[in-house]
């Protein structure tokens, strides 16, 4: 570049012109429409070129806090592009989620370098969906692509995590559905629609599940009502999963090599995904890649909670970082894309916020006070990690001690009809069935599917908690935890759920103690041996199967308990199994299952913890 080029791009601007509704055509020839927020070069913008950043999104282009972030972007010098993705308000063509925005990626980035206000060099960013769009281009190699900043979203693999899981299927696609249908063309261009659509109750919809066609609640948005119905019966790993827009993993070789900044929280929907995604393409790419991983919910980045709990005045991500969120996206963007500020920071590969260490008191606010703060790392599972085991015993104790019985098990009796209620986790666009984030887990009119008299989930007989003694000094556990289980019932089919908990002891302003939910996943049994085909299970066979956790990072304080809560459901987090070995959105009928925990000599189910020692 000039020097001259380099001296406008080191300008800041006074204001904007924003330029609405520009129809960008695609390769098909459907037309997408656009906007571009340009910095106001006071009448000699046709001399000069500049950097640019793109947001693709479904949510409405000048809705929500992106004019605000672009009028930032552009007075700090660079053209930003924001477009409303296919079959979304102003833009042309029918919408199916996720799978059509590489090649609408590609072919905008494509049109953004032939402008004569673009230097060719574009970086993009956006949180959840924005993140997917991303992703999604990024998988395609596009040439001009030259930096990203993937807030809370991108799947590396969205059957294991995201829209299935290791199986069952995330209902959090359905809230999600419902609710951008109804903020579609179809619906709100149709006042008889609108109102229909309007009438219908969220809770209600989850009490009549499964849905079909053509009487589902997404029935007034037909686009909506396919994708969703097809991607929620797509139950085994099919070449389905491995298009672009569902998995980074399967399009590594091509995805673009540049400097990328993948940010989530230890309770988003997309905590596996963010770690996984920076794991791969830290080992495939040059990069450089970066992780910051916070304690927050989908997209709560900015705030010291995540559901009932309080993680203290440092756990917003600019807290240490920078004084606020846009800052600390313009540094990265301008070390990248304007070639003479590469002495600009930002060296951390990793920053984590390490939860744990507070009172455990409750705050002002009313929330538990679990407190943490970050820490920057250098690799990621941490180097210095000790994977350790601990054993599941007969009564419902668990240590590093492995078992010394020849026969033991502890069993219950799932019903799916009654399944256990979530009580917070790793959930987006739950709203207003499913609250994220960490909550003592006790049933409450809060939670839907709770029952009076709103007891401890634990007090359940569909639930065998396992847990330690009060530990002796403070813990750390960073990483991913594996629920290794042999497992038996008496139906063809079903489900093991496991959640790891935080067990606070009593204190003055919690009587009976609190039990803080981490992180959970669940197994679907017809898959032991593939995800591709169905093993159905035999009344006197015993399985192993792993329940691989969400990745999570806590301090349990001394005499803290840690404990295992193992199930069958987890409603309406997840799908609900019928026990019949049928795919649940095609079952009409549900059984009760026997299901069974080995825990002795020859079937040791165990945990494998990622305990971090650093005396603390």
């Amino acid at each position: 570049m000039n020097t001259e080029h380099e001296d406008n791009l080191e300008q800041s601007f006074h204001s904007c012109i924003v330029t609405k509704n520009i129809m960008v055509e695609m390769r098909d020839g459907t037309r997408l429409s656009t906007d571009i927020y340009s910095p106001d070069t006071n009448g000699q913008r046709s001399l000069r070129t500049f950097p640019c950043l793109l947001q693709r999104t479904p949510y409405g282009k000048s809705s929500g806090e992106r004019p605000d972030e672009a009028e930032f972007f552009a007075k700090h010098g660079y053209v930003v592009v924001i477009q409303d993705c296919r079959g979304c308000y102003d833009s042309e063509g029918g919408f199916t989620k996720y799978t059509d925005e590489g090649e609408d990626g590609y072919d905008v980035l494509d049109w953004i370098g032939k402008q004569t206000w673009s230097n060719s060099h574009v970086g993009s960013y956006g949180l959840s969906y924005a993140a997917h769009t991303q992703a999604a281009m990024a998988s395609l190699g596009p040439p001009n692509l030259k930096c990203m900043w993937l807030d809370c979203g991108g799947f590396s693999d969205a059957f294991i995590s995201g829209c299935r899981n290791h199986g069952a299927f995330e209902l959090r696609q359905l809230t999600w559905a419902f609710r951008e249908a109804f903020e579609s063309r179809d619906v709100q261009n149709n006042p008889q629609k609108k109102l229909e659509m309007s009438n219908v109750d969220p809770h209600e919809m989850f009490l009549n599940l499964p849905w079909e066609s053509p009487n589902s609640p997404l029935r007034w948005a037909p686009d909506y009502e396919r994708y969703l119905l097809h991607i929620w019966e797509e139950e085994q790993f099919t070449d389905y999963w491995e298009q672009i827009g569902l998995s980074i993993s399967s399009h590594l070789n091509n995805f673009s090599d540049i400097p990328q900044i993948h940010l989530g929280g230890w309770y988003d929907t997309y905590a596996k995904s963010t770690t996984d995604n920076y794991l791969q393409l830290s080992k495939t790419k040059n990069g450089p890649i970066h992780l910051i991983m916070g304690p927050w919910t989908h997209g709560g980045r900015s705030v010291s909670y995540a559901g009932d709990v309080d993680l203290g005045p440092s756990a917003p991500v600019t807290g240490n970082l920078s004084p606020d969120y846009n800052h600390l996206r313009l540094t990265f963007f301008d070390k990248w894309l304007k070639t003479n500020n590469k002495s600009i920071g930002q060296n951390e590969k990793i920053l984590i916020f390490v939860m744990g260490g507070g009172s455990g008191n409750k705050t002002a606010e009313g929330r538990l006070d679990h407190g943490g703060y970050w820490r920057s790392e250098e690799e990621w599972p941490l180097v210095d990690t000790n994977y350790t085991h601990l054993y599941l015993h007969p009564d419902n104790r668990l240590t590093q001690d492995p078992p010394d019985s020849g026969a033991s098990t502890s069993t219950f009796r799932f019903d799916p009809e009654n399944p256990v209620p979530t009580i917070g986790g790793n959930i987006s666009s739950g709203q207003p069935i499913m609250v994220p984030g960490g909550f003592n887990q006790h049933e409450s009119m809060e939670f839907f599917g709770s029952k009076i008299p709103y007891a401890p989930l634990s007090e359940r007989s569909d639930i065998q908690s396992f847990e330690t003694n009060p530990l002796q000094y403070n813990l750390e556990i960073t990483g991913t935890v594996l629920v290794k289980l042999w497992i038996s019932s008496s139906a063809l089919d079903t489900d093991f759920t496991a959640k790891l908990l935080d067990i606070y002891p009593a204190n003055q302003d919690y009587p009976n103690g609190y039990s803080l939910n981490l992180t959970d996943g669940i197994f679907r049994c017809k898959f032991h041996q593939s995800w591709k085909e169905e093993t159905l299970l035999s009344p006197d066979g015993v399985y192993p199967i792993t329940i691989s956790l969400p990745p999570t990072s806590n301090v349990f304080n001394k005499d803290h308990r840690i404990r295992i809560d193992i199930s069958s459901s987890n409603f309406p987090r997840f799908d609900i199994n019928p026990n019949t070995g049928e795919n649940p959105v095609k079952s009409r009928h549900k059984v009760i299952a026997v299901n069974t925990i080995h825990h002795s000599v020859l079937y040791p189910s165990h945990l494998i913890v990622p305990i971090i020692d650093r005396n603390i």
